[in-house]
């Protein structure tokens, strides 16, 4: 399929609904309103955003800066989603590609990490074979109301500026 060209838009408390909207046709759990309040009122620059051709919302990303049990940042990868009739026009790659982007603009970020359910096989093969994400550990029951409740923890290290 022919790749998409995107423009980037902040997600704001003005548009918050959108993503709302957007999560519930692409996920199968809800988030409840704490998580969109947590994506509005952050000052992560570039780090939650919808992804837009010709002004309409196809996908969104939101992430996070977390400081690990070593001290380092570690960027959290909460969501990524594409609307399903556009997926496999490089959207999400963008997106993730956005981000990763980000990680090279700040140095102190030793790591970009997130869970991905153990059945979402075509997730896992989109972060491990286009970016280098390592697969592990799984963890158990960290879904509440979805089944199987386990997911793996993805992750790619990255290079430490010294």
């Amino acid at each position: 399929m022919k790749k998409v060209q995107l423009d980037f838009a902040p997600i704001t408390k003005t548009n918050v609904e959108q993503l709302r909207k957007l999560n519930a046709v692409t996920f199968p759990v809800r988030y409840d309103a704490s998580f969109y309040d947590d994506v509005v009122n952050r000052n992560d620059e570039g780090l939650n955003k919808f992804a837009l051709w010709k002004g309409i919302v196809l996908g969104a990303v939101c992430a996070k800066l977390e400081t690990t049990e070593e001290g380092h940042q570690r960027l959290y990868i909460m969501t990524l989603c594409v609307l399903a009739p556009y997926r496999g026009r490089g959207i999400g790659t963008q997106l993730i590609e956005s981000v990763l982007e980000y990680c090279n603009q700040h140095k102190d970020i030793r790591e970009v990490a997130l869970h991905v359910q153990v059945s979402n096989t075509d997730a896992i093969r989109f972060y491990t074979s286009r970016f280098n994400f390592v697969q592990g550990e799984m963890v158990e029951n960290y879904y509440r109301r979805i089944d199987p409740p386990h997911c793996f923890l993805l992750y790619k290290k990255l290079e430490p500026n010294d």
